[in-house]
């Protein structure tokens, strides 16, 4: 415990608290320990919208299903 505190910068208290799911813990302490650990590069598909198929469907609800381009004055088809 004390070798990953130490590598993540932080404390043994902290570092308990972190393996405790604390919410009052800063996610930069999280993230230091994760690259303690070596699982940093996880960190990034947490917030990956591929891996959140529930996310998807709810976000694709919410889109129009028309959309009207308004023209700004002066602008023709011809170019």
């Amino acid at each position: 415990m004390a070798v990953v505190a130490e590598r993540a910068f932080t404390s043994r208290s902290t570092l308990q608290k972190v393996e405790a799911g604390d919410t009052n813990v800063s996610i930069g302490i999280y993230a230091g320990v994760l690259q303690a650990l070596g699982l940093l590069d996880g960190l990034g598909q947490i917030a990956d919208i591929g891996n959140d198929p529930v996310g998807q469907a709810l976000a694709s609800a919410e889109l129009p299903k028309h959309v009207h381009l308004k023209r700004t004055v002066g602008s023709s088809r011809d170019g």
